[in-house]
């Protein structure tokens, strides 16, 4: 756990070229952010280049740098295009030498691998293995960094192998307060005055339309102080009370 509430951050970094090609529509980003918010991990960045050593490299090296997590997913496979498991070892400046395990594991269920099989057990020198509940090999951490499939039922399944490993702090909590019936530009001064009256607060004014003639935003106050959080809710719908605005609701917890 961290010490004082001391913020944990992460970065996600998306390999492929079929995810910048629009072929592939990426939703682990969505899953990734999700699960580490239940660790009060904050995911901060996340990027997608190519599978071009080079790039991978440069932005691994980068990102590992800057935050106290990277979540790689994409390209460990066994085609000539799935280059991460080497590119990370590059980073490093290290090999990616077969792994014992994974070769084990290929030969069960294959006899003697081919080329290409083999190259799905490339493990960057003093790597971990992160396990892999659904199929084929696993992943693996180096540092801190976690290499992932890039298919998302494998992806969801190595990231249960990931969660224990990390250094976790405060969950952050989100409230929504929802006005319907008026439009952002009423509600945006007393946004942003409650905004920087909480300057550790993150607040965020999210709009909705609904066929014919349904409205609106979503206020939502996040933060790790359930005090400051419930006050600034609090604060909010006071404040746009005393401003006549209509159609605000608090809604519960956990409602979007």
């Amino acid at each position: 756990m961290a010490v004082g509430g001391e913020r944990v951050t992460a970065a996600v970094l998306i390999i492929g070229d079929e995810i910048l090609s629009g072929r592939t529509q990426d939703v682990n980003l969505n899953a990734i952010a999700k699960y580490l918010a239940t660790y009060g991990v904050d995911l901060a960045e996340a990027r997608v280049v190519p599978d071009i050593e080079q790039e991978i490299v440069d932005a691994v090296n980068h990102l590992r740098a800057k935050y106290d997590y990277l979540i790689t997913t994409g390209g460990i496979g066994p085609t000539h295009d799935d280059i991460t498991a080497d590119s990370v070892a590059k980073a490093f400046g290290v090999t990616a030498p077969e792994h014992p395990e994974i070769m084990a594991m290929l030969r069960e269920r294959w006899g003697e691998p081919n080329a290409a099989r083999r190259r799905m057990a490339h493990v960057p020198e003093g790597g971990v293995l992160v396990k892999n509940p659904v199929q084929g090999p696993p992943g693996f951490q180096k540092e801190n960094v976690f290499v992932l499939a890039g298919v998302p039922a494998i992806m969801r399944g190595m990231l249960d192998d990931v969660g224990p490993r990390l250094r976790t702090g405060a969950v952050v909590i989100s409230k929504t307060v929802r006005v319907t019936g008026t439009g952002e530009g009423t509600i945006a001064a007393p946004l942003e005055a409650v905004a920087k009256a909480h300057p550790d607060l993150s607040i965020g004014s999210y709009p909705f339309f609904a066929p014919p003639d349904l409205y609106g935003a979503s206020l939502v106050i996040r933060g790790r102080d359930p005090v400051e959080v419930e006050a600034a809710v609090v604060e909010l719908m006071a404040t746009l009370a005393d401003l006549g605005v209509r159609g605000v609701e608090r809604l519960p917890d956990g409602a979007a």
